[in-house]
């Protein structure tokens, strides 16, 4: 029994797959906002909920109009104080760190043309436009978030009606039990 085994190299198809990406692996109680604002190389608008990393999916055709229709609106009717900005990362605490569409943020903290993310205490207003990948982040959890970190006011815009246009859902906080109450249901008018 004093023969040589050889084995002959597996077939390309058969061999394990090279890990060449350079994802970041997690930290093993998640991520925090620090390690957030560190981390190179991420998707553009990746956002951090719960110490993960969520990644954003291609968006349909509504987004960006809804978008800009809401977001112009703002910019003419907001007093000088006030100033809306797009895809800004808002820190609602140590491990929460959305990005929400559309922000009406104080004018005192938008100041640093160098600045990646916002205060909660600094936003008046968090727009959210929602997406098929998104939809219970944009319903259930982002609200939650916001109104626990706060943040007085949101809103929620789908696509309804069989024009699929633009429906948007107002929200203002209750401070005692720091939830998001309805305030309303526009179409076409807000």
């Amino acid at each position: 029994m004093g023969g040589t085994m050889t084995a002959e190299a597996l077939p390309e198809a058969s061999q394990p797959p090279r890990d060449d990406s350079k994802w970041p692996v997690p930290p093993p109680d998640g991520y925090t906002v620090d390690d957030f604002f560190t981390l190179d190389d991420l998707p553009p608008h990746t956002e951090l909920i719960d110490g993960s990393l969520v990644f954003v999916s291609p968006q349909r055709k509504f987004h960006t109009p809804a978008m800009y229709l809401l977001e112009q609106g703002l910019r003419r009717t907001i007093p000088e104080h006030l100033r809306v900005r797009r895809e800004m990362a808002v820190v609602l605490g140590p491990r929460q760190a959305p990005e929400p569409d559309l922000l009406v943020v104080d004018a005192e903290a938008d100041a640093d043309q160098r600045q990646t993310r916002y205060e909660a205490a600094d936003v008046l207003l968090a727009v959210e436009v929602v997406s098929p990948d998104s939809e219970d982040r944009d319903r259930d959890t982002k609200p939650r978030k916001y109104a626990k970190a706060g943040i007085r006011h949101f809103w929620l815009v789908e696509m309804a009606g069989e024009q699929d246009r633009p429906m948007v859902v107002t929200y203002e906080l209750d401070p005692v039990n720091k939830t998001c109450v309805s305030t309303g249901v526009h179409h076409d008018r807000l």
